[in-house]
């Protein structure tokens, strides 16, 4: 990726990522999808300054999934860097993966009679997760294997190749477990090269959990139990160019998502770190702007990101998915673009990194509206930020990555 020519002016820049806002038209919304039900005064209002686009960040050979999606967002074409979730998971943790090792993404779910009951076992905390993965550890891990803690139910497994030579290839496959939501897992198992190993673990530490104390206590209290870990989102680690060397700003990242931590430590971004931001429903979306402002004042770029509306349509929530929406526009949007607005030349964006379907309550591949406002901006004829707008757009962008060169360079 070649760095773009210096931007004239000096500029800051915002970046608000609604994960998985884009969707579909509602019959519960009256036809509207939750973009256009929730009441977005701030993101209408960059629309009418700016330009509404659409942009597919999801390549139909990658899956549909917030790992390609973030990527793209931020302007790296995922066709030639992805190379699996897991190792941008490994990278939000400063771990390192040597050439020959792997990561896997490990998550603790529910299953109960072969259906996917619940993708995080019930919201199962980070003390509890760790002390059952303390446990998987204990019984499988060593020579090469580790279970390493993260947040809740989102985990790592590390195969380090040196000391346990794998058998895996970039074939493998494996469904994420957020999108078997109340179905079948029977088909779903991971395939391909490895996957034997990777199905052993699972069903090994199902024997592991079965009787633990973590779940008797959760089944006691009327929680769900994390029944075993789901594998997949295999991968090696991937290479990027810094987003400076690439593009110019020097960036910052607000997110409560390893995956978004991750990304901004593999493209040189500082990571913020913000109270109250848990990565669900109940975020703190006002520290989120608060934080987002105070950023500018260190960095020439700053990245928000929140996962609420994505983990709304997972659960196929819709009213959850507007409020979340809503919240967003006003908590963080709204506060984000006025402080911009006061700093001299600016420039904002909004996007999601792709659809989130409440009617599958999984990820799609598919185009996503952007909106784009600022310094430089020559405003189009949408006066409101909506799937639809952008549906009509002009201004398209097949290879979504290339958004973020358009945003920096205005043109």
């Amino acid at each position: 990726m070649r760095g773009t020519a210096a931007v004239e002016l000096f500029m800051k820049y915002a970046i608000v990522i609604p994960d998985g806002a884009a969707d579909e038209p509602q019959d519960e919304l009256g036809g509207r999808t939750p973009l256009e039900a929730a009441q977005t005064p701030a993101m209408d209002a960059l629309a009418s300054e700016g330009v509404v686009a659409r942009a597919c960040h999801t390549p139909a050979s990658l899956p549909a999934g917030s790992e390609v999606g973030n990527m793209s967002l931020l302007g790296y074409d995922p066709i030639v860097n992805f190379t699996g979730r897991a190792p941008i998971e490994a990278a939000a943790q400063g771990i390192e993966l040597a050439a020959e090792d792997w990561a896997i993404r490990c998550n603790l779910v529910t299953v109960e009679d072969q259906t996917m009951r619940d993708f995080t076992a019930d919201h199962i905390s980070t003390e509890e997760a760790t002390e059952l993965l303390a446990a998987a550890q204990e019984e499988l891990g060593g020579e090469g294997l580790e279970f390493v803690p993260g947040v809740s139910y989102r985990n790592l497994l590390l195969w380090r190749g040196a000391q346990r030579p794998a058998p895996f290839s970039m074939d493998l496959r494996a469904t994420p477990p957020h999108d078997l939501t109340d179905q079948s897992i029977l088909d779903d198992f991971p395939r391909g090269p490895g996957s034997d190993v990777l199905n052993e673990l699972m069903a090994a530490t199902a024997e592991i959990f079965k009787d633990h104390a973590v779940n008797k206590k959760r089944i006691a209290e009327g929680k769900l139990p994390a029944t075993s870990v789901w594998l997949w989102g295999i991968g090696r680690a991937p290479k990027l160019q810094p987003f400076a060397e690439a593009y110019g700003p020097q960036g910052a990242m607000i997110t409560a998502v390893d995956l978004l931590r991750g990304l901004a430590s593999l493209v040189g971004w500082k990571r913020i770190e913000v109270p109250g931001a848990t990565g669900y429903t109940d975020t703190d979306y006002a520290a989120k702007g608060r934080y987002a402002i105070k950023a500018l004042n260190e960095v020439d770029l700053i990245c928000v990101h929140v996962e609420a509306p994505d983990e709304a349509s997972h659960e196929g929530d819709c009213a959850a998915k507007v409020k979340a929406i809503e919240e967003i526009d006003r908590h963080v949007v709204a506060p984000l673009a006025s402080s911009l607005q006061q700093t001299g030349n600016w420039r904002m964006m909004i996007s999601p990194d792709h659809p989130t379907f409440l009617s599958t309550k999984t990820h799609s591949h598919g185009n996503v509206p952007v909106a784009i406002a600022g310094t430089g901006i020559e405003a189009d004829e949408f006066t409101s930020y909506s799937d639809t707008n952008a549906a009509q757009s002009k201004l398209a962008f097949e290879a979504g990555w290339q958004a973020m060169r358009w945003f920096i360079g205005g043109k």
